[in-house]
């Protein structure tokens, strides 16, 4: 933790001098039950305690600034109703509002609770907020489930040699991102040369692993590769989504086909009533 956790209130007023002591509110955040370091029940530490954010008002913004102030990259779900179990102890925040972009949820608009209870919450710990974060992203795909696979440590995003590239790497993607089945493990350019640092090289997953570091084999940068060989995936995921599509586009076309026969008709209808009034 370090002293930009704390949440300060500079537009605040105050009556002090300088032979007074000054005080913040300092709180570390963590996730808890998940099913790796990035997933799980969100809590923070304030006074030495650790509790848990009301789920009013959660949403994927508050679950983003969670997962960029725990270094794991992107936001998958905000979840309530205690998705990774109940808490116990203090719930601290509630309410919370982020716009996204704050580095720590102390940044964030809240009503925070206290051991007095001065301030209070309406929520139980059946409310408990939870977040579930990726360290893993596609770029350039035709949805979120195929592209790039790019990799998010400390705190860059970087590709993945496509040595070794396989299907076997690209379910464990498709798994972790929720993305379905592995459909394609492509290599070379097909999404595009990434930037930046080149994380990993010969990553070789079994298939069953639940995220792709799990796979590493070699040390984090260390490669012989360039951005030509960025590795890059499909999952079924993408197949779902182009029927989708293609389903919604073919149902517009036929409500235009039906709505010009109508036009036609009534434009028919027209004339004759014109030529019935006429020989009246």
């Amino acid at each position: 933790m370090s002293f930009s956790h704390c949440h300060l209130k500079p537009q605040e007023k105050h009556d002090c001098s300088h032979e007074d002591y000054a005080s913040v509110i300092c709180a570390e955040t963590r996730l808890v039950n998940g099913t790796n370091h990035c997933s799980g029940r969100v809590e923070v530490l304030f006074n030495g305690e650790w509790g848990t954010v009301c789920d009013d008002g959660w949403n994927l913004a508050d679950a983003q600034v969670v997962c960029r102030e725990l270094g794991c990259g992107e936001a998958l779900s905000a979840l309530g109703g205690a998705y990774f179990g109940q808490g116990n102890g203090f719930i601290w925040l509630d309410d919370v509002k982020c716009l996204g972009t704050e580095a720590y949820l102390s940044q964030c608009n809240y009503v925070m609770t206290n051991p007095e209870r001065t301030k209070k919450h309406d929520c139980r710990h059946e409310e408990d907020a939870s977040v579930v974060c990726s360290d893993l992203r596609l770029v350039n795909g035709t949805s979120h489930c195929s592209g790039r696979v790019e990799v998010f440590h400390n705190n860059i995003w970087g590709t993945i040699c496509d040595a070794d590239w396989d299907l076997q790497d690209v379910k464990v993607v498709c798994r972790q991102l929720g993305c379905g089945k592995a459909s394609k493990a492509l290599k070379g350019t097909h999404y595009g040369q990434g930037s930046g640092p080149i994380w990993l090289e010969s990553v070789n997953c079994t298939g069953d692993e639940a995220t792709l570091k799990e796979c590493q084999k070699t040390a984090w940068g260390e490669h012989s590769c360039s951005h030509s060989q960025d590795a890059n995936v499909e999952c079924s995921a993408v197949e779902s989504v182009a029927f989708i599509e293609t389903s919604i586009h073919l149902v517009v076309a036929g409500l235009v086909l039906l709505v010009l026969i109508a036009v036609v008709a009534e434009a028919g209808c027209s004339r004759r009533r014109k030529r019935t009034q006429q020989q009246l």
